[in-house]
């Protein structure tokens, strides 16, 4: 039985910095299992934070220039983190950081190149996963739903809250998949105006009260009117939410308050949507699982049918970078890791790009 040992790294759009799993991934009769056996989370610097916000704004030359120093910045925290855990390490499975993510024009864009990774780390990388299956027609996303299925099967859904809220279930033997909308995309946004980088525990957001005119308008933002296949990206929430943020003068808690219900209704109506049994099981990922107040409005939204799980907080918080390795395994061994039932494309696609480090 092969036991392969695999790094996985991922930086969210919520952009609280850079994700690294060490894991142990292998098949047994059938079934793929895991175990992460070391991580760490790597805050961005304020400088590093405004230059990945900022990207999406660079001519051609210098996206180029950023893609090549955050990959070369990838190889040096890999690198040391593998020296601080004396691990051994065959692959290394990047998703990068997305700057650009346009599907409707065919177009998404992780910086971190794999090759300047690869060089500076001295192994092997699967990196590019996005790529094949947008030239295969598809949305290019999600792609974590391949580890729900493989991994957290148990679950009737899977739910993400990282920077934007995606969920993922099964419909007659196919997984679909899709970005629901916001997170904690937009709870940052409003508490970096006041220098903080989250509201812990969502306690500033509980001590608020709705903003009617602002929730109706994030409420009747057009994108939740789509069908699916569908992804949002960082333009999205630029060009769609941010002027409904800076237009409602309200103080911070009302704000954070407000947002909460908005993405606590929006995941409701869709959990809702696709509800078949009496009874069913939600498991929460991400950093949206660790903000209690919003669990906790979740929970008063989806009602007593369905029950909210917390896992422990490694698979909160590891579980994307965990099923990056898990991509870079089955593209090692040419077995589909992104599923046309959830991105659009035209067929199933065993995606990624392998760099051999110089």
């Amino acid at each position: 039985m092969k036991v392969y040992k695999i790094l996985g790294l991922m930086s969210g759009t919520s952009l609280d910095g850079l994700d690294l799993a060490y894991c142990h991934i292998w098949e047994n009769k059938g079934s793929w299992k895991f175990e992460i056996k070391a991580s760490k989370s790597i805050s961005y610097s304020k400088e590093m934070l405004v230059e990945l916000k900022d990207a999406i704004g660079l001519s051609a030359e210098k996206l180029i220039e950023l893609h090549n120093t955050y990959g070369t910045w990838l190889g040096e925290q890999s690198l040391q983190f593998i020296k601080d855990h004396h691990l051994e390490v065959e692959y290394i499975a990047s998703h990068g950081h997305t700057t650009h993510h346009r599907p409707e024009m065919g177009l998404t864009f992780q910086i971190g190149s794999g090759q300047h990774l690869a060089n500076v780390s001295g192994i092997k990388v699967i990196a590019d996963f996005r790529t094949n299956d947008m030239a295969l027609g598809g949305q290019g996303a999600p792609l974590v739903p391949i580890g729900d299925r493989l991994f957290f099967d148990e679950y009737d859904f899977c739910l993400n809250l990282g920077g934007i809220s995606n969920i993922s279930f099964e419909v007659k033997n196919k997984r679909i998949a899709y970005d629901i909308g916001l997170a904690n995309m937009i709870l940052n946004y409003i508490t970096r105006k006041i220098d903080l980088e989250y509201d812990e525990d969502g306690r500033l957001a509980s001590s608020g009260a709705i903003n009617k005119t602002m929730l109706k308008r994030l409420n009747d933002l057009q994108y939740y009117l789509l069908p699916h296949p569908k992804s949002i990206g960082y333009e999205w929430f630029l060009e769609e939410v941010v002027p409904i943020v800076e237009e409602t003068e309200d103080t911070i808690e009302n704000l954070l308050h407000t947002s909460i219900h908005h993405v606590c209704d929006k995941i409701a109506q869709q959990v809702k949507l696709n509800t078949k049994k009496k009874t069913q099981r939600l498991l929460v990922t991400g950093g949206g699982a660790l903000n209690s107040f919003l669990i906790r409005i979740l929970q008063q939204k989806l009602g007593r049918g369905t029950e909210v799980v917390i896992p422990e907080k490694i698979i909160i918080e590891f579980k994307e970078a965990l099923v990056f390795a898990l991509m870079g395994v089955l593209r090692v061994e040419q077995q589909t890791n992104v599923l046309s039932s959830v991105t659009g494309a035209k067929k199933d696609s065993s995606s990624g790009v392998l760099f051999i480090p110089n």
